[in-house]
C-alpha cells in the first residue's frame, strides 16, 4: 500500500516522514506549495530517504515517491 500526501505547507512534512519511518512508500505531491516550500520539502525527503536506506524517484514535476 502507497500512502498518498498532498501537502500544503512545509510544517506537513512530519507526515511525511511519519509513514515512511514506519515502512510504508509515499507518493508526495507538491503541486498545492510554491517552488521554494516545495524545494524544502524534497530537501527534507532526500536526508529522509538517505538515512534510512530508501530511494526517492521524481514521477513528475512536482510529484515524487519515496520507498523505504
Amino acid at each position: 500500500m502507497v500512502k498518498s500526501l498532498r501537502p500544503q505547507n512545509y510544517n506537513e512534512v512530519l507526515y511525511v516522514g511519519h509513514y515512511f519511518r514506519k515502512g510504508m512508500p509515499v507518493l508526495m505531491d507538491l503541486t498545492d506549495v510554491t517552488d521554494a516550500e516545495a524545494k524544502q520539502i524534497v530537501d527534507f525527503a532526500t536526508g529522509l530517504v538517505f538515512g534510512r536506506g530508501g530511494a526517492m524517484d521524481r514521477v513528475d514535476r512536482k510529484l515524487f515517491l519515496l520507498q523505504p
